[in-house]
């Protein structure tokens, strides 16, 4: 941080709008005290943004009126102005038909609130799944000094003597209780008891995932991934990224003097090395196309087969983030392969990630486990190419039954959600153990919004007989919190004329994982046939975002990014009139 006396109130971005001795400042200054702020409050001091995603439909975020305040007093400590602005909140639970059809929404918000604002620094608060990345990518696009403060995962929850965890137990207790082993009363006190606290997920689900990505990435501070949200040292870290943002405004230490490709690399091998969600790569590959970084699906397969899977975190593992934080945390995680990281990157705190995680001990081996007893020595999520996904698609194999890995049966398919879930457990559906549950119109253009409805449910009458796991072919996500053996992501979509789209009922589909393969046994004439009778074009609703976002989406192996919004920002500043 510069010296005191090093620093030049000049060169801050807000000097701009409010040191000018001419009309347009004076204007500014006169409503700063219309707020009852002073000169002393303002002048020449850094104006920081706390971007607040609090919301009363957000349940991870309940925490974040608090956390704000404890914000607020980190950039006073400093010396900084703080002003909190709120951003949408992408609320995962309430939000239909997905938080995901919202996500570029939200990364437009921040860009813009960020651009448009007399701002030097921002303390970006989110945590619930979308708000990570759509924040993150509105910071980049603005290139404004920003550190992420994530909101942090909730406390286990305790149902008699077991401990649950968020999302992964709904969906082993539900299908208990389809298949009429689960009493109402049971179902009610899991109800009562599963969401113990504020706070995301406390499994490693999507939320959890991308804080971890964005500490190993640099954007935030050191441990801040895994603090239950409801500790005091969560306060503590609130403030102490308060007094980092001041220092950074003081810096000019932008994303663009930090993320790198080595960067995201590093964010790809931290959520492989944790079991992490497939809804990363989706967003990773977004985030580097905003640095102007071609994120290949290849590169993603090319870093699984290297990385060993060492975080035992439900939903791939037994543990809790709870646990995870007790063990030692990300850092201790980090410095456990740190021959495989780009350990030189630079990171918010000033530092490399190597300094940042020098020291970091491991306390728990059993949840985070050492070189020589991984969880997985590699491919913890992997790749997919073949006939059905030209592509790509990705599969969390760490979550799948081992034993269908290497299948082969009929499809089964359903045309969209609602036929879906109408038929799923009808009796008379043709379906068996080995037969592979297709649902189509389920990617970003189908759905719309590409929602987490790749977990497709277990027919009852299979369930009855003891069925928990078959092989689920979608172009949809699944939650991070789900598992089972899912193949998502499948691109293109089936809106967009991918081959997902021809699949008929009885056709055999084939899935190699450790050969990487998804073939559909259909001759290419037969394809070409039925390609000529599809419907060629993709409705597009009349109006609105909707109709913005239909109109400029990419494809899951393109991140789902807007394409007007890939690449770097060429750094516009708003003329002060």
């Amino acid at each position: 941080m510069p010296a005191a006396q090093d620093r030049d109130p000049t060169k801050l971005r807000s000097h701009r709008w409010l040191a000018p001795d001419d009309m347009r400042s004076f204007g500014h200054r006169s409503r700063m005290k219309g707020m009852g702020f002073d000169d002393i409050d303002f002048a020449d001091r850094p104006v920081v943004a706390i971007l607040n995603t609090w919301s009363e439909m957000n349940t991870c975020h309940t925490h974040f009126r608090n956390r704000a305040d404890e914000v607020r007093r980190g950039i006073l400590q400093s010396g900084g102005f703080p002003v909190e602005i709120p951003v949408m909140s992408l609320g995962e639970m309430m939000m239909k038909p997905t938080t995901m059809l919202y996500r570029n929404l939200l990364a437009m918000e921040v860009e813009e609130v960020l651009r448009c604002h007399p701002v030097d620094a921002a303390v970006l608060m989110g945590g619930c799944d979308k708000t990570v990345p759509a924040m993150l990518m509105g910071a980049i696009s603005a290139d404004i000094p920003s550190v992420f403060f994530p909101a942090g995962p909730m406390l286990k929850g305790l149902w008699k003597d077991v401990t649950l965890g968020s999302g992964s137990d709904v969906w082993k207790y539900w299908d208990e209780r389809v298949a009429g082993n689960l009493c109402d009363s049971d179902w009610k006190g899991i109800e009562n008891c599963i969401a113990r606290s504020a706070g995301t997920c406390m499994t490693m689900g999507t939320a959890s995932t991308m804080a971890c990505v964005t500490e190993a990435m640099g954007f935030s501070l050191p441990g801040a991934a895994t603090i239950p949200a409801v500790m005091a040292d969560h306060c503590r870290l609130a403030t102490q990224t308060g007094r980092r943002a001041v220092e950074m405004a003081w810096e000019n230490l932008k994303p663009s003097d930090f993320m790198t490709e080595k960067s995201i690399d590093n964010g790809l091998m931290a959520s492989l090395a944790i079991g992490g969600s497939t809804n990363a790569i989706v967003h990773l590959i977004a985030i580097a196309g905003r640095l102007g970084i071609e994120l290949s699906l290849d590169r993603f397969d090319e870093l699984s087969r290297i990385t060993p899977v060492l975080g035992d975190i439900r939903p791939s593992g037994r543990f809790l983030m709870e646990d995870f934080q007790d063990a030692g945390g990300l850092p201790a995680l980090l410095a456990r392969m740190t021959d495989l990281l780009n350990m030189d990157c630079q990171t918010v705190n000033g530092v490399t990630l190597g300094e940042q995680v020098a020291g970091a001990e491991v306390i728990n081996d059993e949840v985070i486990r050492t070189r020589q007893n991984p969880v997985s020595p590699a491919g913890g999520t992997c790749l997919l190419k073949g006939n059905l996904a030209p592509s790509g698609c990705v599969i969390k194999s760490l979550a799948a039954d081992p034993k269908l890995l290497k299948h082969r049966g009929r499809a089964v398919v359903f045309e969209n959600y609602p036929e879906m879930k109408a038929k799923i457990h009808d009796p008379d559906l043709d379906v068996d153990e080995n037969s592979v549950l297709i649902l189509r119109s389920a990617g970003p253009l189908g759905a719309p919004g590409f929602p987490e409805w790749g977990m497709l449910p277990i027919p009852k009458k299979l369930l009855e007989k003891g069925v928990r796991d078959m092989v689920r072919l979608s172009d949809a996500r699944m939650s991070g919190t789900s598992y089972g053996t899912c193949v998502l992501h499948i691109a293109p979509e089936s809106a967009a004329g991918g081959p997902l789209a021809l699949v008929q009922n009885g056709d055999v589909i084939e899935i190699d994982i450790p050969q990487r393969t998804i073939h559909w046994e259909v001759s290419d004439d037969e394809i070409q046939a039925r390609r000529e009778s599809m419907p060629t074009s993709i409705p597009v609703p009349d109006r609105g975002y909707s109709h913005l976002y239909a109109k400029h989406v990419m494809q899951a192996d393109k991140g789902c990014d807007f394409d007007f919004l890939v690449g770097r920002s060429p750094g516009m500043e708003p003329a002060i009139h």
